[in-house]
C-alpha cells in the first residue's frame, strides 16, 4: 500500500488569523515549584520541518507539553495553528490535539494490547470512529511495515518496532502537525537511519508540519529546515539553519587526485592551515585573510596535482550550536 493511499498531502491549516506563523510564543515562562524550565520563551515558527535543539534538562518536553495545551505557563502568552494555548483552556484544547500527532519520548504502551489494538485506541481517543479508527490502524501500520506485527502483544515488540508504533499512533488521525519528542530514542544505527527517513518523507512529501525535540545535532541536520536552540530554558537562536550558519570565507574544503605531499607542505609555507585530511583526497583547510582561492590551482599544477573540487566550508551545525550556547 502506497503512503499517499493513507497520508493527506493537502498543506497544513494556518491560523486563522493571518499570520503565516505556525507557533508563536511571547514571553512564555514555566515554573515548578522554585524551578524554572522555560523563561521568557520568544519564538515565531511558520510550518515546516523545525528542529528543537539542546541538551537533557534545557526545557524541550515542557515546551511541547505547553504547545499540546497539557500545561498552561507560568506567564506569557502563545499560538499554535489557530489555537489560543491559554484562552483555549478545555474544549479549545480537545480540538488542538485533534490536530497534533505526539510521539513521546518514553514508551507509553499498555502491556497485554495488540499493536493494532493500540494505535486504534489512539484514534478512538481524538474522536475517531471505532470502525474507522480499526481502519485507519490496519493502514497505516502497513505503511510503517508493521503489519506482521499488527497482533502480537506490545511487550513483544523490538525497540525498533516500539518506535515504529508510537509514531503510528500520532499518525492514526492524519493530523498537520506532529510533536516528536526524541523519535530516536534507544535505536540503533540502521533503525535511526530508517526513522529519520520515515520523518523525512512525512514533511517533504506528506506536508507534515513536525517539531523534532532532540538532543542529537544528527538529527537535525539529516531532517529539519529550521532549528530553535534551547539551553537551560531560554531561546538562544532560532531560524533557517542555513541562514544561521556563519559563512566562512577562510575555510575550504578540497577533493584533489595525486601525489600531494609536496603540495600541501607548500600550503603550509603559505600560511594555509590543513586542518584533516581523510586519506581519500579529501582535506580541509583555514586560508590567511589575504589568500585568493586561484592560489590552490597554482601551487597544485606546480606539483602535478588535480584540484578536483572546491566549496566553501561553511559553519556545522554543530558550531553552530556550541557559538549560540557560549560552550568552547
Amino acid at each position: 500500500m502506497k503512503g499517499r493511499q493513507i497520508l493527506d498531502t493537502s498543506p497544513p491549516m494556518l491560523p486563522e488569523s493571518g499570520s503565516e506563523f505556525l507557533i508563536e510564543l511571547h514571553g512564555v515562562t514555566h515554573r515548578y515549584g522554585r524551578m524554572t524550565a522555560l523563561r521568557d520563551v520568544t519564538l515565531q515558527i511558520p510550518p515546516g520541518r523545525i528542529g528543537l535543539l539542546g541538551p537533557n534538562g534545557a526545557g524541550k518536553s515542557t515546551l511541547l507539553k505547553i504547545l499540546m495545551g497539557l500545561i498552561v505557563p507560568t506567564q506569557g502568552r502563545g499560538r499554535i495553528l489557530q489555537h489560543d494555548l491559554i484562552a483555549g483552556r478545555g474544549t479549545g484544547n480537545w480540538r488542538l490535539r485533534q490536530q497534533i500527532g505526539f510521539m513521546p519520548e518514553a514508551d507509553a504502551l499498555v502491556p497485554g494490547m495488540k499493536g493494532v489494538e493500540y494505535v486504534a485506541l489512539a484514534g478512538e481517543l481524538v474522536g475517531m470512529p471505532r470502525r474507522q479508527a480499526q481502519r485507519r490502524a490496519h493502514e497505516i501500520l502497513t505503511y510503517l511495515e508493521l503489519e506482521d506485527a499488527r497482533y502480537r502483544k506490545l511487550e513483544e515488540y523490538s525497540t525498533g518496532m516500539k518506535q515504529r508504533l508510537k509514531l503510528a499512533q500520532a499518525l492514526v488521525h492524519d493530523p498537520p502537525v506532529l510533536l516528536l519528542d526524541e523519535p530516536t530514542s534507544a535505536l540503533d544505527p540502521a533503525g535511526r537511519s530508517a526513522m529519520l527517513r520515515l520523518l523525512l518523507q512525512m514533511g517533504r512529501d506528506f506536508g507534515k508540519s513536525l517539531l523534532l525535540s532532540t538532543h542529537l545535532l544528527g538529527d537535525v541536520e539529516q531532517v529539519c529546515e529550521r532549528v530553535v536552540i534551547l539551553f537551560s530554558g531560554e531561546v538562544r537562536g532560532q531560524g533557517a539553519v542555513r541562514e544561521l550558519c556563519s559563512r566562512r570565507h577562510d575555510r575550504y574544503r578540497l577533493q584533489i587526485q595525486g601525489d600531494a605531499r609536496a603540495f600541501l607542505e607548500e600550503l603550509r609555507q603559505e600560511g594555509v592551515e590543513i586542518t584533516s585530511e581523510n586519506g581519500r583526497g579529501e582535506i580541509r583547510v583555514v586560508v590567511p585573510r589575504d589568500w585568493q582561492t586561484r592560489n590552490f590551482f597554482l601551487l597544485a599544477d606546480h606539483h602535478d596535482v588535480l584540484i578536483r573540487g572546491m566549496i566553501r566550508d561553511d559553519e556545522s551545525l554543530e558550531e553552530l550550536f556550541y557559538r549560540m550556547v557560549n560552550l568552547p
